[in-house]
């Protein structure tokens, strides 16, 4: 069942077995307007990117995969109350989520390969709540943290100096004020339009501020070292008392919440961004706490304080959530492995939500084999893109998917920024880590994964909305693009390697 197989017809381009992509750029104000050092930092980035291309490997499915292949009887763990579930029990949670017995040892067996993958077991007791856009994401971020008793911890790719990143602050600020242990982590190429008094300002008021990776000389070596400029962090991960977590795509600014930039044969004019994110209260926020506190350790941030917050570690719903967390290196590529996984053991559906799509061949073979094999696969892409050249990057494969049975989309109206899935009806995944290179070879992603009919059903409503504001792209009209759009897209295939 997971085997990955050749695909003989593979005649998109193909991404070289060395890989990395370019920085992620939408990030960056416009270079006229980078001040002092920042555009060396930037070029020094970039070159960075370019020149360790060849220093990293796609990972490659290894004997996990190999050994969940088979039929063996193998069982996941689940965690409740602090108690692990007997086989039995397991194999009732696996059959009511999957009714009949070989689709239960299917979801049984894909479980049980996504533990061995990730080392985090499901936990139970959990409440999750799905937040679509940044504005109920900032909602439930910002009243979390205004009841927050003894730590809120914060780790993003950007935060801005505008008015949702001096909201956001000012609250950081009050509550530690108040007592309570505030820790933040930023990424410092992804937040280096942010001006340092806008950190010190943090600092001043007690909150404990460590930014990612900053650039070094060192680090500006074409070197595949942690230290690699080209090594982001690119989670969106708030957790507040060992008792709620927030993940998702939604970084802390306003400079993304509207975007312009014409496409060749698109129309012009600003869009608003879609997000999604998700609130996940009850056991499962301890781990996300955990990932926290590794990166912190690893960016040698001074000791956090351990607290007792045994009293917020209680059952708070009925669903099953589990941690995927991605750190730079070809090993530790867990999110990569997770969707490889559960495409691969999709039975039914795999409905896909990609801000940024240029898959490696590993994902590619996985897809089409998927829907070779009579898999419902569709997946909605962006129509207008934040990053013009990511988006020709995935239209170089857009062929091979028409021909292998895919249904492609791609959003209107709006700047997709969402990574999501949901597969089978029962598996869910929602995080910061996109199906292209640079997650997977470089950045630190966060996701989670929910089993669970209820949530996965909340999420292919969301879906079926996105469709019905999406373009379909069938081979007709694919073959009556544009000569601009065929000419972008000539030009882009060569730079599949690094996007």
């Amino acid at each position: 069942m997971y085997d990955i197989h050749s695909l003989k017809d593979f005649t998109a381009p193909r991404i070289p077995a060395r890989a990395t992509p370019i920085l992620e750029a939408h990030c960056m104000r416009p270079l006229h307007r980078v001040p002092g050092t920042r555009l060396p930092v930037l070029f020094s980035t970039l070159l960075a990117a370019l020149l360790s291309g060849g220093c990293m490997s796609v990972p490659q499915a290894g004997p996990a995969f190999r050994y969940y292949s088979a039929r063996q009887k193998a069982s996941p763990t689940i965690v409740s109350d602090h108690k692990r579930l007997s086989a039995s029990r397991v194999r009732a949670v696996m059959k009511m989520l999957q009714p009949g017995s070989s689709a239960a040892d299917s979801l049984e067996r894909h479980m049980a390969l996504e533990e061995a993958i990730s080392s985090h077991p499901l936990r139970a007791g959990n409440r999750v709540t799905l937040l679509v856009n940044r504005a109920a994401t900032y909602a439930a971020i910002f009243k979390a943290i205004r009841d927050a008793r003894k730590n809120v911890n914060v780790e993003t790719y950007i935060l801005s100096a505008d008015k949702a990143g001096y909201e956001f602050a000012e609250l950081l600020m009050k509550k530690a004020s108040s007592g309570v242990q505030v820790h933040l982590i930023y990424d410092s190429i992804g937040s280096m339009c942010t001006p340092p008094a806008f950190f010190n300002r943090l600092t001043s008021a007690g909150v404990a501020v460590l930014p990612f990776n900053p650039p070094t000389p060192l680090s500006t070596l074409p070197l595949p070292c942690p230290w690699s400029m080209v090594h982001r962090d690119h989670r969106k991960l708030v957790t507040v008392d060992d008792r709620v977590a927030f993940i998702g795509s939604a970084n802390i600014s306003d400079r993304c919440a509207k975007t312009g930039g014409p496409l060749p044969g698109l129309g012009g004019g600003k869009l608003p961004w879609r997000d999604t994110d998700i609130q996940i209260e009850g056991p499962a926020a301890h781990s996300f706490q955990k990932l926290f506190c590794d990166t912190w350790k690893k960016q040698h941030g001074p000791p956090i304080a351990e607290q007792d917050n045994s009293e917020f570690k209680k059952p708070a719903g009925d669903d099953l959530v589990r941690v995927v967390g991605s750190t730079w290196g070809e090993k530790n590529r867990d999110n990569y492995f997770a969707y490889l996984a559960a495409i691969n053991s999709a039975q039914r559906s795999i409905h896909l939500t990609c801000s940024y799509f240029v898959p490696d061949q590993q994902l590619v073979e996985a897809l089409t084999g998927a829907a070779r094999r009579g898999v419902d696969v569709r997946i909605i892409l962006p129509h207008r893109s934040d990053v013009p050249l990511a988006q020709y990057g995935s239209r170089c494969y857009y062929g091979l998917l028409l021909r292998s049975g895919i249904k492609l989309y791609e959003r209107k109206d709006v700047i997709l920024h969402s990574k999501s899935a949901v597969i089978d009806g029962v598996w869910s995944t929602v995080g910061s880590d996109n199906m292209d290179l640079w997650s997977i070879l470089r950045n630190n992603e966060l996701n989670a994964v929910i089993l669970g009919r209820d949530f996965a059903a909340k999420m292919e409503k969301l879906f079926q909305k996105d469709l019905q504001n999406s373009d379909r792209i069938t081979p007709r009209n694919w073959k009556r693009r544009s000569i601009p759009e065929r000419f972008m897209e000539m030009l882009t295939a060569p730079l599949a390697y690094w996007l």
